[in-house]
């Protein structure tokens, strides 16, 4: 298409009538002004962090869940609306949060301590002071006034793979060194087993309280995307039973309201790209096979740390021979902790991550029994070769093994 032709095209863009009427309502960090089917869990949140407002530590709050269960949602709304009752009865509270996911901006202790200090005010360079005076600024600026911080540390799993837990331990110790402020923390993560990697120090202190988020069923899924759609999409613009068949699919996939909203919204570029003036079962069957092809690398770049480095020697160790044993992989395992210098985890804990693999669909690990030597699995890969080239890439990126 030529530049005549594509002004054309873009002209004629801009004066069709869309199917969509607000896209953002259809998009992950899109804030409904009610959120469904999640009263018990804001109370719950509420209920942990009211102190705040009466100038007291509120407990160390730890939320886990699967993706797309609304952890982050209901955070924010929650210690939005604490912001806004502080902001007018003039309370000192301050709620700071951290998507420890976000490169250049939690992906190291030095990196994170330093984001922490610009939220209070002070500018650290990105490199070239020793960390200890990193944490001493971002002390010294956190203790200035009295008040009380909420620190929300959103994919914490994240952090921690990339930068330990001694780090968790310094945040969990703040207190003790402050003369003035108090923090409190609030943990969110995707990975229900991330706690029992944890130094037994940093789980009792972090896990002062903990909440934990079901996956919507979905009825529950079929609400949130009616609500969305009444938003989103021009009235009638979407035919009977998309919503239903939309909601069956991502309950059946662990109950995601983030995929529900995801396969909705590719539905409908689908549909408007085809000059269509509604969205129709076949639009989602479309978006379904689209969205599946880059599931799977989605899946692996999410994956906490050590979760990556359990994959990467599955992918490595399957590679050379068909049909290994659980043992293989962890030596394997072992090697690439060195090589990042991540703790290693117990070989029972390694297993458990194997099964989740398995459950997944990435891997099939069939438990064999060794006689009097007790059991094992033996594990093949379940993804087709094609796939497994691109995720040893996006491993040795995640794990800085490139």
């Amino acid at each position: 298409m030529q530049d005549n032709g594509l002004v054309g095209f873009f002209e004629q863009f801009l004066t069709k009538t869309s199917v969509f009427t607000n896209k953002a309502a259809l998009q992950a960090q899109y804030a409904p002004g009610v959120i469904q089917h999640r009263d018990t869990q804001i109370t719950q949140v509420a209920n942990v962090l009211a102190p705040c407002l009466k100038n007291e530590r509120p407990s160390n709050l730890f939320i886990y869940g699967k993706t797309g269960t609304g952890k982050t949602l209901v955070t924010r709304y929650t210690t939005d609306q604490i912001k806004n009752v502080a902001e007018q009865r003039q309370l000192p509270v301050k709620i700071v949060y951290i998507n420890c996911k976000l490169k250049k901006v939690a992906d190291t202790e030095y990196r994170l301590m330093a984001q922490l200090a610009k939220e209070f005010g002070k500018e650290v360079p990105p490199t070239g002071l020793p960390t200890d005076e990193v944490y001493r600024i971002f002390f010294s600026a956190l203790d200035k006034h009295k008040q009380t911080v909420v620190l929300i540390l959103d994919e914490i799993d994240q952090l921690v793979g990339k930068a330990g837990d001694e780090l968790l331990y310094n945040l969990t110790r703040i207190n003790s060194e402050l003369q003035q402020a108090q923090i409190s923390i609030v943990g969110i993560s995707n990975d229900l087993a991330f706690t029992d990697a944890l130094d037994p120090r940093v789980k009792s202190s972090l896990s002062e309280e903990e909440l934990v988020f079901a996956p919507y069923d979905a009825l529950q899924l079929q609400d949130i995307l009616r609500d969305r759609a009444s938003i989103a999409f021009r009235p009638n613009a979407v035919e009977a039973g998309v919503i239903e068949k939309c909601a069956a699919r991502a309950a059946s996939d662990n109950g995601d309201a983030r995929r529900a909203l995801e396969l909705l919204r590719v539905a409908g570029e689908l549909a408007e790209r085809q000059n269509m003036d509604r969205i129709a079962l076949a639009h989602l069957d479309i978006a379904e096979e689209t969205l599946e092809k880059n599931r799977v690398l989605e899946f692996v770049r999410i994956q906490p740390k050590q979760h990556q480095a359990t994959l990467y020697s599955i992918l490595n160790v399957c590679a050379q021979k068909s049909g290994v044993f659980t043992g293989e992989i962890y030596d394997a395992y072992q090697k690439v902790c060195a090589q990042t210098k991540l703790r290693p985890l117990t070989q029972r804990r390694v297993s458990d991550i194997i099964a989740e693999f398995d459950m997944n669909g990435l891997i099939s690990a069939k438990v064999i029994s060794k006689g009097r030597y007790g059991r094992t699995r033996e594990i093949r890969l379940a993804v087709p070769p094609q796939n497994c080239a691109q995720m040893l890439q996006l491993l040795q990126e995640g794990l800085a093994l490139a």
